[in-house]
């Protein structure tokens, strides 16, 4: 039987679940473009507020985790893994991610407060180069993190890392 929705995979493919966040990431990042072109023409209406609430939702439970997962559990063991030119790379790749990470957090602060504002009524404008700012790292990041390091993940961790890095995923969302 087909269904409308793509089914997330499981958590025994852990490096599939990470590009899976990639395509949440990615459904949010164009509801946020939607908003800020939807609304100098029509301003705030309950569609907007209902489409602010989701991207607040995710952007403030799920990409959390989303780096941690990175931050805690994949780039350390992709360092106790890798070596020669691998090394490297990643070394220089995870400094990134970890800048990047600390980028987002920092825009996400002013865009959070903006949407907050237009869910509940009280504001009614999304700067539209806070968005393309915080639209334009993510996509950097994920094209690093989708061409760089998963590969290499995929390439370099053993089976029972990948068990393990799903396992901590799991524990991390609270999905037992």
């Amino acid at each position: 039987m087909s269904t409308l929705f793509d089914a997330a995979p499981g958590f025994d493919t852990p490096i599939a679940v990470l590009k899976h966040c990639h395509d949440r990431i990615r459904k949010q990042l164009a509801t946020l473009d939607k908003l800020v072109n939807y609304l100098p023409d029509r301003g705030v209406d309950e569609s907007v507020q209902q489409a602010a609430k989701a991207v607040l939702k995710y952007f403030i439970k799920a990409a959390p985790l989303h780096h941690q997962d990175e931050e805690v559990d994949l780039l350390p063991a992709l360092r106790a893994t890798v070596t020669g030119a691998d090394a490297e790379l990643l070394s220089e790749l995870s400094h990134t991610i970890l800048q990047h990470h600390a980028q987002m957090d920092q825009q996400w602060k002013g865009l959070q407060a903006q949407l907050e504002a237009l869910e509940d009524g009280s504001g009614y404008d999304l700067s539209p180069s806070d968005v393309d700012d915080f639209t334009t790292l993510y996509q950097a990041h994920m094209q690093i993190e989708e061409t760089q390091i998963a590969p290499m993940a995929l390439r370099v961790l053993s089976e029972e890392q990948m068990k393990q890095l799903g396992a901590s995923m799991q524990a991390r969302r609270g999905i037992t």
